[in-house]
């Protein structure tokens, strides 16, 4: 894939130990694009991991917090790993296949640590754990015309797959998962392949996407969406020392769903009540919120900002970060930038609402 993103002009970065794009024609582009018609994003970097074995199912719900008794088979579900604190290890989407079988696709900065926390959690359960990611190659097709784009690519209709489920197919001799999952916002589809198969793919749906108005697009793209809809990123939202609770993600904690790991402990936050919570706010003032810069209400220092942007959709800047509990939507704070005060105003999370008219 790397000479595909040189020829298209890509703006190179290091990211997780890769050599990653980051824009090609520029991130207002890429993301509107992504927001009117389709982008299409390499992410190879992502990690995959592989649990097999007829205790599968047991060992899955024990290390999840998330409850799997309720995926069917070619079934997508968000989830969380927790370590025995509560904090988060990872957020991660587990793709059922079959009793016996589920992969998880990870975090790229966190696959190696993922797989031996995995490893590590495992006492005494039948299974098999295997890094799968160096098999993998990932492409994401987001945005309202991806399914077109894909059919047509394909030479098969993708109209019946329905929203966070899967399936296996075969295109060119090469055994593919296509996942009706994304990180957008928008439709769309993540498919995983060999990994030799991936620039094949690529210039397929960009061929297709051509009179839907597709465009290449990288980090930075992905970024400001998700960002957008107020989507987690792990190192910024989220890490070891946070609770899903505090960072917005209880409904992903099933606490009726067995003893998985960390659900003591969160049983333990849920007696003693949530000190933090995560918040969006919109910029009333000009500026960019950036990780890092201090948040502030009546002179006070209340949290900090984990990630902000100027949002390509709505035309104003917006920001998350984790902030004491006393505060409401509506409330006026105030952002450092560059030792200024700005003001700024609590807000809804998601940012974007997509039109239904």
């Amino acid at each position: 894939m790397f000479p595909i993103h040189l020829q298209l002009g890509a703006r190179i970065v290091e990211f997780a130990g890769w050599e990653m794009p980051v824009q090609y024609e520029g991130l207002r582009e890429e993301h509107l694009a992504v927001r009117r018609a389709a982008g299409l994003f390499d992410v190879s970097h992502m990690g995959e991991i592989e649990i097999s074995g007829k205790e599968a199912a047991l060992f899955c719900q024990r290390i999840t917090t998330n409850d799997i008794r309720s995926v069917k088979d070619f079934q997508a579900q968000y989830t969380l790993l927790c370590n025995h604190r509560g904090g988060v290890v990872d957020d991660v989407i587990l793709y059922k296949l079959s009793d016996e079988n589920y992969l998880f696709c990870v975090n790229a900065s966190n696959t190696a640590k993922d797989y031996a926390w995995i490893i590590g959690a495992n006492e005494n359960f039948q299974v098999e754990i295997e890094d799968r990611s160096g098999k993998y190659s990932q492409i994401a097709l987001q945005g309202p015309r991806s399914e077109d784009i894909l059919s047509g690519c394909l030479s098969s209709d993708m109209s019946s797959l329905k929203r966070f489920y899967f399936l296996p197919f075969t295109w060119n001799g090469m055994e593919m998962l296509i996942a009706r999952t994304g990180y957008t916002g928008e439709d769309g589809f993540e498919i995983f392949l060999p990994w030799e198969g991936g620039p094949l793919l690529w210039t397929g749906l960009m061929e297709s996407g051509r009179a839907h108005g597709i465009k290449p697009c990288g980090l930075g793209a992905r970024d400001t969406l998700r960002i957008d809809m107020g989507y987690s990123l792990y190192g910024h939202e989220i890490n070891d020392d946070i609770n899903p609770f505090e960072a917005g993600l209880g409904r992903y904690v099933k606490m009726d769903a067995g003893d998985f790991i960390g659900r003591d402990a969160l049983n333990k936050v849920l007696a003693e009540g949530v000190k933090r919570r995560i918040y969006g706010f919109e910029m009333i003032d000009r500026g960019i919120p950036r990780e890092g810069y201090g948040v502030f209400k009546n002179g006070a220092r209340i949290g900090s900002v984990t990630s902000g942007t100027l949002s390509p959709s709505l035309e104003k800047s917006i920001g998350m970060g984790y902030l004491t509990s006393d505060v409401a939507l509506g409330d006026r704070i105030q952002i450092e930038i560059r030792n200024t005060f700005r003001e700024a105003r609590v807000v809804n999370i998601p940012f974007y609402k997509k039109d239904v008219n």
